[in-house]
């Protein structure tokens, strides 16, 4: 059963709302003293009116009603004594399903309504995480934070945003959206030079351009009002589709930008056997359907934002690519450790942001790769 209307519903009329995926050390798996669900500094609204000062601790006492209708009695606290300096979630009580460590990278969503209470839902699929984060206009890149509706002030932040759209009547193509993100963070932060920090601040740059042209582009048809329900339920689907269909290239585009700054010998969406398609093929398609081209030297790369359901579709897209040759690029927060080991045992290597990679469980870090270690290995491999 999907809670994504729920809790859309539930974030919309509430007071204050804060979204994240769950880290290893949510769960207790990177083995660090700390427990509960770690809660950032900006989110601090979420839970007391007031930051923590350092030297003390404080706490709140709370009742979180679950999607399921199950109730657990929390306690808010901020550890300021001593060399902590963080916010936390505890006490969910002995047996609570959701911090177990099959959950790491599930999206925990909690709400407070207008009344004070709280309500709480957890997410474990790559569909509902999709379509929650869709529906509320969020990217992946910001999570572990308030969720701002589309009207806050945060989400405009960029002076280029207005000039650009305004020439626009109708949506761009996602090459021209991936465009034009590179340029305004080559604008903003003209010393970045580190792909890791690029494909963060390009997908969140150009989520934010998007969601400029929509506002521009679907407001005035929202402010005219609808003949029908199924008018308004014509342009919500309209909407929807688009936010999805756009989500779906994003990654690949800023990836491709990325490689080709880095000069790079690739090819995109290559066909393979049986008609399959490889996100990334390294160093050509030509390569690959060569016979004679050493299979060694192929690299297959696929692109999904997240994975948790996802990633084995990748596994027989490339049939040519020999052991740990084949990689699966992800903004994925995290994922569990039995995943983790069902990848490694299929030959498959993760490749995340540098800073995602302490949210994965401590024992299989050093498997996951960095997207700058993925260039690096990717330059080496030409030479040989």
């Amino acid at each position: 059963m999907s809670y994504v209307i729920d809790a859309v519903e539930a974030v919309q009329n509430g007071k204050c709302s804060y979204c994240k995926f769950l880290s290893a050390n949510d769960t207790g798996k990177t083995g660090a003293h700390q427990s509960g669900i770690y809660v950032s500094k900006p989110a601090v609204p979420i839970l007391f009116d007031e930051p923590g000062v350092r030297g003390t601790n404080k706490d709140k006492f709370v009742e979180i009603k679950w999607m399921d209708g199950t109730t657990t009695s929390n306690r808010f606290i901020y550890y300021g004594q001593g060399t902590r300096n963080e916010y936390r979630i505890t006490r969910f009580g002995r047996g609570f399903p959701y911090l177990k460590p099959e959950y790491i990278g599930s999206l925990f969503v909690l709400v407070e309504g207008q009344d004070g209470s709280y309500s709480a839902f957890l997410f474990d699929d790559d569909e509902d995480i999709q379509d929650f984060l869709n529906s509320l206009g969020i990217s992946p890149t910001e999570t572990n934070d308030l969720i701002l509706l589309k009207d806050h002030p945060k989400k405009m932040t960029f002076d280029e945003l207005l000039a650009f759209v305004s020439d626009y009547t109708d949506f761009p193509s996602a090459k021209t959206m991936s465009e034009k993100a590179w340029e305004l963070v080559k604008k903003t932060n003209p010393r970045m030079h580190d792909p890791d920090e690029e494909v963060l601040a390009l997908f969140d740059t150009e989520y934010k351009l998007y969601r400029a042209i929509e506002e521009k582009i679907y407001k005035p048809k929202i402010l005219a009002g609808f003949h029908s329900v199924d008018d308004f339920e014509a342009l919500a689907a309209q909407l929807m589709n688009r936010r999805k269909s756009r989500a779906g290239k994003s990654l690949e585009n800023h990836l491709e930008q990325i490689f080709r700054s880095e000069n790079l010998r690739f090819d995109t969406q290559v066909v393979t056997e049986e008609n399959k398609t490889s996100d990334f093929m390294f160093p050509s398609s030509a390569a690959y359907h060569d016979p004679h081209f050493d299979s060694d030297k192929i690299i297959a790369l696929g692109a999904k934002t997240t994975c948790k359901d996802r990633w084995r579709q990748v596994l027989n897209e490339a049939n040519r690519v020999r052991d740990k040759r084949k990689f699966l690029c992800t903004l994925q927060q995290g994922v569990s450790a039995t995943q983790l080991a069902e990848m490694d045992y299929e030959k498959l290597t993760l490749v995340v942001p540098k800073k995602y990679i302490s949210d994965y469980p401590s024992e299989w870090q050093e498997k996951i790769w960095s997207l700058d270690r993925f260039i690096s290995y990717v330059k080496e491999t030409e030479k040989e």
